[in-house]
C-alpha cells in the first residue's frame, strides 16, 4: 500500500472512531451503573442490548433526558429478571421512573439503596414476588408522585409514615398480604384527588375518620376485613369512586342523605349494611353501583336514575324491594 493510502486509511478510522465517541450521549457514571445493574441480575438476555461499545441511552428499557443525557428512566416489563433488585439500582442519581413489572422471578427485599434515588417520582415494583415489609425509608423519596407496590407478597402493617410524602397522589398496595389497620395518618395526604388502593389484604379494624377528607378522588379497599362505620367517606367532595365492598363494615345508609356530585362509582356489597337507600340518591349522577348482599331495607326510590342498573345491584338484601327488584308488598 502506497504511503498516501495508508495515511488516508488511518485517517478515516481516527474519524470513523472520533464520530462515534461523539455520538456517544450516554453519562459515563451512569453506564457503570447500569452495567453493574446487569452483572448483579446474571447477565439477563431481556437485558442482551446493553453492550458497553454502545449508547447506553439507545438500550431497551433505558431513557435518558434529551438535555444532559442522565438516565432518567429504567423500565423492565414481562419477565427475564430473577434474584433479588440489586444496590446497584441506587447508583443512578437522576432516575426519576423505575418499573419493575410482572417479573415472577423477582424475589427479596425492597432494595434499601432506592433510597439513594432522590429525583425519583415514579416507583413501581408490581406483580412480583417480593417480600417483607414496606420499608419505612421510602418517606425519603420526597418527590415521590406514585407508588405502586400492587400483586406482590408485601406482609406486615402498612407504614404510618407515607403520609408525609409531600408529592404523593396515587399509591397502590392492593394484591398483598398486609395485616392491622389503615393508618390514621392517611387522611393528610396533601395533593388533590388522592387514589388510594388497598384492596384484597387482610386489613381490619375501623376505617379512620381521617379517609373522609375532601382531598381523595378514589378510595379502595374491598376484599379487607374492616368493621365499623363508612358513612363518612361520602364527606369528600372531590370522591370520584369508592369501592369498600367485602368486609364486615356495619352502619346505617339512611344516615347518607347526599352523595358526593363528584361521585361515580360506587360499591358497599358484601357487607352488613342496614336501612334504607335515600331518596335524595335519585339526583346521584352514578355510573356504577352495587349495595347488593346487604341487609337493606325499604323501596329504592323512584324518579331518577337508580332504576337503571339492573337487580343484581341491589339483589341479596333483607327486605330492599321496588324496581329492579320484585314490587314492595
Amino acid at each position: 500500500m502506497r504511503p498516501s493510502l495508508f495515511l488516508l486509511y488511518v485517517f478515516l478510522l481516527f474519524c470513523s472512531m472520533f464520530s462515534s465517541s461523539l455520538s456517544e450521549k450516554c453519562n459515563p457514571y451512569d453506564k457503570k451503573a447500569l452495567l453493574q445493574i446487569k452483572k448483579d441480575f446474571r447477565n439477563p438476555y431481556t437485558l442482551a442490548s446493553w453492550d458497553p461499545k454502545t449508547d447506553c441511552c439507545e438500550w431497551y428499557v433505558v431513557k435518558c433526558d434529551l438535555k444532559s443525557h442522565r438516565v432518567v428512566e429504567l423500565s423492565a416489563f414481562s419477565g427475564g429478571l430473577s434474584g433479588q433488585i440489586p444496590a446497584s439500582i441506587g447508583n443512578l442519581p437522576f432516575l426519576e421512573t423505575l418499573t419493575f413489572k410482572k417479573q415472577p422471578y423477582m424475589t427479596g427485599p425492597i432494595q434499601p439503596a432506592i433510597a439513594n434515588l432522590k429525583n425519583l417520582k415514579y416507583l413501581d415494583i408490581s406483580w412480583t414476588n417480593i417480600s417483607g415489609p414496606v420499608p419505612e425509608f421510602l418517606t425519603q423519596l420526597t418527590k415521590l408522585n406514585d407508588l405502586v407496590l400492587s400483586f406482590n407478597r408485601l406482609s406486615g402493617s402498612i407504614p404510618s409514615s407515607l403520609s408525609k410524602l409531600p408529592n404523593l397522589r396515587f399509591m397502590d398496595l392492593s394484591r398483598n398480604k398486609f395485616t392491622g389497620s389503615i393508618p390514621g395518618t392517611f387522611g393528610q395526604f396533601r395533593t388533590k384527588d388522592f387514589s388510594l388502593y388497598l384492596s384484597h389484604n387482610q386489613l381490619s379494624g375501623k376505617i379512620p375518620t381521617s379517609l373522609g377528607k375532601s382531598n381523595f378522588g378514589t378510595i379502595d379497599v374491598s376484599w379487607n376485613k374492616l368493621q365499623g362505620d363508612a358513612s363518612f367517606l361520602f364527606r369528600g367532595t372531590n370522591l370520584w369512586k369508592l369501592d369498600a365492598s367485602r368486609n364486615q363494615l356495619a352502619f346505617s345508609l339512611s344516615s347518607v342523605k347526599t352523595l358526593p356530585k363528584s361521585l361515580r362509582y360506587l360499591d358497599l356489597s358484601h357487607n352488613k349494611i342496614s336501612g334504607g337507600i335515600p331518596q335524595s340518591w335519585r339526583s346521584a349522577t352514578l355510573e356504577g353501583l352495587d349495595v347488593s348482599y346487604n341487609n337493606l331495607c325499604g323501596q329504592i326510590p323512584v324518579g331518577g336514575k337508580l332504576q337503571r342498573f339492573d337487580h343484581s345491584s341491589y339483589s341479596n338484601n333483607k327486605c330492599l324491594c321496588g324496581s329492579p327488584l320484585p314490587n314492595c308488598k
